[in-house]
């Protein structure tokens, strides 16, 4: 058996193709099982996000042929389609890909952490369908620690390069304590769930969250001990905001010039720092005119986003080593264990074999059989049992001239001298 892990991902393809052979979660499990019923599959787990879909599984050495004609069919798509997008590493290429990916070294974003807590759950889902046996449980024990490592040994997730952090770090750099400001976030998505938590963790106790549907922006509010309002709500809330950041979905901009005016008359002119990370954006250009106003879009965050992601990409040299040492220790680990698997086949077969004749000879001493001549004919037929396989592949190797499994064999019986010509006759 051997490792192997198939998968195609956002450096390989784009989210039009991605998106055609990700799995439904609800039927995880179901294609777990289909999967392990393949002929070549003894084991698998099935990691599929946003932006990677990957099959890690224990196999037949001649690689998961099986599994990708089962993918095609699957999700009904053309070979051509997705043959150029598609990765299959084996070995220790499979074992080093699967601990970058925990580590976030393989992420569109470096280093980012969801994906650890991901592929957690692709791992426990495969527990669960019971597809998961010793081989591929060994391999995430060890990505999983190797992975942690990572978080604590290196400062790959201590400077966080998503938008949410940044726009919640230039507005520190304006104001010299978040603890006495408001803020007013319109939306309830991903980002703006990351930037209430960056808020919350910089102190900010008073948050006002705006969303067109009230019931999300009251469940998000519940965390933070927010207040949750309508869009069409703003106007009466704009005002008591010192930090706005918006992210919605919306087509038109939901704040414009007039509104934020209004608001400023009512602060008596006390600044604003609005953050639109909205693409197209939420608030109107023409609000960066206003005097009071601080307005800055994704764009202007770009210059901390990218300080941090070099600062990454040097912890991302630590992680890298790290990961090559796990690598390293797995695979001895793994053919320290094919010795001793071999050692109990061998064990196995030579008592089978012993016992196979000690019948014999018992059943022979019990119908009175002389018992010296029973002896030495358990002894005889034992050796010649138990040497038959072995010397006839030893012939078969001095034949072809593959000597060095006649070395290996006089080291291992630890025969004296190294005349084979017996053997070679």
């Amino acid at each position: 058996m051997g490792i192997w892990a198939l998968g195609i991902n956002h450096k390989t393809a784009p989210v039009a193709v991605r998106e055609r052979v990700a799995f439904d979660p609800a039927s995880m499990s179901q294609v777990l099982n289909t999967i392990q019923s393949l002929e070549s599959v003894s084991e698998v787990v099935v990691l599929s996000t946003c932006n990677r879909t990957e099959i890690y599984c224990s196999s037949e050495d001649a690689g998961p042929a099986q599994i990708i004609e089962w993918l095609l069919q699957h999700h009904n798509v053309g070979r051509h389609e997705i043959e150029s997008a598609l990765y299959n590493l084996g070995a220790d290429e499979a074992v080093r890909h699967t601990m970058r990916v925990a580590s976030g070294l393989d992420s569109l974003v470096l280093g980012e952490p969801q994906i650890l807590g991901q592929m957690k759950s692709a791992y426990a889902v495969a527990q669960e369908a019971g597809t998961v046996g010793a081989e591929l449980g060994r391999l995430f024990r060890q990505t999983f620690s190797i992975a942690k490592r990572v978080r604590t040994d290196t400062a790959i997730g201590q400077n966080p390069v998503s938008v949410a952090f940044a726009a919640v770090r230039m507005a520190q750099h304006i104001f010299a304590d978040l603890r006495n400001s408001r803020a007013l976030l319109i939306g309830a998505g991903e980002t703006i769930e990351l930037v209430a938590r960056h808020l919350h963790h910089a102190g900010v106790k008073k948050m006002t969250l705006a969303n067109r549907t009230l019931a999300r922006a009251q469940h998000l509010a519940q965390e933070f001990h927010a207040e949750a309002v309508l869009l069409e709500d703003i106007p009466n809330v704009l005002a008591d905001a010192d930090i706005v950041i918006s992210s919605t979905a919306s087509p038109l901009p939901i704040l414009g010039k007039g509104a934020v005016e209004k608001a400023l008359k009512k602060r008596r002119h006390k600044p604003m720092f609005m953050v639109d990370i909205a693409v197209p954006r939420d608030i109107e250009e023409e609000v960066a005119e206003l005097a009071d106003v601080y307005l800055y879009t994704v764009d202007d965050l770009r210059d901390i986003i990218e300080e941090n992601v070099r600062s990454r990409e040097d912890a991302a040299i630590q992680a890298e080593e790290l990961i090559l040492a796990g690598v390293e220790h797995f695979m001895r680990e793994l053919k320290a264990l094919d010795a001793v698997n071999t050692v109990t086949d061998l064990r196995s077969h030579i008592e089978a074999l012993r016992d196979e004749q000690l019948e014999k000879a018992l059943k022979q001493l019990q119908n009175g059989a002389d018992p010296e001549r029973v002896l030495k004919q358990f002894a005889h037929t034992f050796g010649n049992k138990m040497m038959h396989r072995p010397m006839t592949a030893l012939r078969k190797a001095g034949a072809e001239g593959r000597l060095e499994l006649l070395d290996w064999s006089r080291e291992l019986f630890q025969l004296d001298g190294d005349d084979t010509s017996e053997i070679n006759n």
